[in-house]
């Protein structure tokens, strides 16, 4: 498959605190909705920190902007009654795809809380509650989550995921794609079908990446790192450069066969669009 006639996206937005944010999101969510995506996805703060602003924003993607967005839902610090709530509210208002995931412990929560402790009991519990109502799409980390003990253990984690009725999943993001081929590789071996998509985070700020990198576990090739660090504040070389680097990674992804792409906007639309363009054009 050429890059040039490969047009399966979706773009993920966070829940913002303030309206100018928020107007912000929005904005950008204009803009990306003119690319056809599959779908937009919301993310969901800490132990459900976000659940009502995250409702909200995806009802209004939903039903203003009229890009099927799917809600992150986590378990961790909900009770089943919460959840059931949601999962009710989001089918009576149409939502066809769920993100379901442990999710992050509250700062100062030493373990989980709440009835279900792991993403493949949400996803038993969406599917008793719901049926096949919704796409349920899960996480996945081809370089281990950052919490796994080794890789091993973590693939057998995803590999539970998937057999607990997820449809497809979305990966952490990456910048080297033979991580990506080795772990669908090893799905692959383990009997596991579904469709993995890559996760893919442009390159617009290095402090900040760096930062979040380290945080989840996301490695940053050296190379790259250095090369990085050589432009100092010069936010348009970082731009530029970073645009290059995620577009060769995405044509080499999609040649190699991944069935779509999922992009970390941080509420931006430029950068994303730059490496979707550019693959849409070369």
């Amino acid at each position: 498959m050429t890059t040039q006639n490969y047009s399966r996206v979706s773009f993920e937005f966070f829940p913002t605190k303030t309206d100018a944010g928020h107007e912000k999101l929005m904005a950008a969510a204009d803009v990306l909705a003119q690319e056809n995506p599959e779908f937009f996805s919301v993310t969901y703060g800490a132990g459900g920190s976000t659940r009502d602003r995250t409702r909200n924003t995806v009802l209004q993607l939903d039903q203003e902007v009229k890009v099927p967005t799917a809600p992150h839902l986590s378990c961790v610090g909900d009770s089943k009654d919460d959840l059931r709530t949601l999962l009710n509210e989001y089918r009576e208002a149409g939502i066809k795809r769920i993100v379901a995931l442990r999710g992050d412990l509250p700062s100062g929560m030493g373990q989980a809380s709440g009835e279900l402790r792991y993403a493949n009991e949400l996803v038993e519990f969406i599917r008793q509650e719901t049926g096949d109502h919704f796409t349920i799409e899960v996480a996945a980390y081809p370089e281990a989550h950052p919490q796994a003990r080794h890789f091993d253990a973590d693939l057998e984690h995803f590999v539970r995921k998937a057999r607990s009725g997820a449809d497809s999943a979305i990966t952490q993001y990456f910048f080297n794609a033979d991580c990506y081929f080795y772990f669908v590789e090893r799905v692959r071996k383990a009997g596991v079908e579904i469709p993995i998509i890559p996760g893919i985070m442009p390159i617009t700020n290095y402090s900040k990446l760096a930062r979040f990198s380290d945080a989840c576990g996301a490695e940053i090739p050296r190379w790259i790192r250095k090369q990085l660090e050589s432009y100092g504040d010069d936010s348009a070389s970082i731009a530029a450069f970073g645009t290059d680097v995620v577009t060769e990674m995405c044509q080499q992804l999609i040649k190699g066969g991944a069935p779509a792409l999922h992009f970390y906007t941080l509420n931006q639309a430029e950068p994303s669009l730059a490496v979707w363009r550019n693959l849409r054009t070369g």
